[in-house]
């Protein structure tokens, strides 16, 4: 029988989750891993499954733990405080907070929760080019300030989207995007076809592509190579009637300089999803940065059945690890994804 750590994290500003919503929908408890197993009856002679929050009884439980199904966990001395350790899954897709992984044993597997988003990433981006199409931040700003002035839109075919970061956020948003007769660029590290992308580039070409773009969605991890992509210059490059959806992390924007050119109206309109630190602090320009709407981080997870969906992921991972078979989703710690 293998021994299962699950570590839930109570709320706390600054840190995750980042409201107390936020709580509810990311606790694991007994009986969200009862309903679960309830699919997997082979496994529940084979597991013993211990729930803590936080660091309560972090220690004394890992001494004989097997797998841990965290968020996020004390990294130092791992190999000698869990020693019996050989896989950990984080709830999440991007693992950012986890580098560098220079503290990850190397008898350890990491997987992540690639793909249970996929569903609703793809609805919220396809909404929100939709939105930026309509120029939906434009009517709520001029809105928020009593003006009522008529702005017309034609339909969306034959526009251009460019999708940085083509994993499994932007690449069910470019598929459902793509529907709609628009054009897609995807950009990624490797220029590998992506469904949904009428048109594949590198990341090193991204600078080719942007002066194309009518929208851009990002969907980066936050990793040393992404951090600071979409810079002031790059920004530059695009039309100035351009909108910008950003749903994978803060760092890969300079959001100063896009509050500027949304400001003097060098770029056309925002939608943004992710920040560092969340939530906004209330004195942040984002509040009263013109045309530019906020979503407090929802545009990928599904408060009713994200934990469903995440112990499905981990209980079908689990018999490949009492197999002895290769994880889904395993984590290269050199690119941190």
């Amino acid at each position: 029988m293998k021994k299962v750590h699950v570590k839930n994290n109570r709320w706390q500003p600054g840190s995750f989750p980042n409201t107390p919503e936020g709580e509810e929908v990311f606790t694991i408890s007994r009986e969200r891993i009862d309903d679960a197993l309830a699919e997997f009856p082979d496994l529940v002679d084979k597991v013993e499954i211990f729930i803590d929050w936080d660091t309560d009884n972090f220690t004394s439980s890992m001494v004989d733990t097997d797998i841990l199904l965290t968020w996020d966990l004390p990294t130092a001395n791992l190999a000698d405080v869990a020693p019996h350790l050989r896989w950990i899954h984080c709830i999440g897709a991007g693992v950012e907070h986890m580098l560098p992984m220079n503290w990850l044993p190397e008898q350890v597997t990491l997987t992540n929760n690639k793909g249970v988003h996929a569903a609703k990433a793809g609805e919220f981006g396809l909404m929100a080019v939709l939105m930026l199409h309509t120029h939906i931040p434009q009517v709520v700003f001029n809105q928020r300030r009593a003006v009522y002035d008529s702005l017309y839109s034609s339909p969306i075919s034959g526009k251009t989207l460019v999708v940085l970061g083509t994993g499994t956020l932007g690449g069910s948003a470019a598929y459902k995007i793509r529907q709609l007769d628009v054009q897609v660029i995807g950009v990624n590290r490797s220029g590998n076809p992506v469904e949904g992308c009428d048109r594949m580039v590198t990341t090193a070409q991204l600078d080719d592509v942007l002066p194309d773009a009518d929208y851009m969605l990002i969907a980066t991890p936050d990793t040393p190579q992404t951090r600071g992509l979409m810079s002031r210059e790059r920004l530059d490059l695009m039309k100035t009637t351009a909108g910008i959806i950003n749903i994978g992390r803060e760092s890969v924007m300079d959001y100063d300089a896009l509050c500027d050119k949304l400001d003097e109206g060098t770029l056309g309109a925002a939608i943004l999803d992710v920040f560092d630190p969340e939530p906004i602090k209330a004195d942040s320009r984002l509040w009263n940065t013109k045309n530019l709407i906020i979503t407090p981080h929802i545009s990928a997870d599904d408060g009713s059945s994200y934990v469903p969906m995440t112990l499905g992921l981990f209980f079908r991972n689990l018999r490949l690890f009492l197999a002895g078979e290769p994880l889904l989703n395993p984590v290269r710690p050199e690119l941190g994804y």
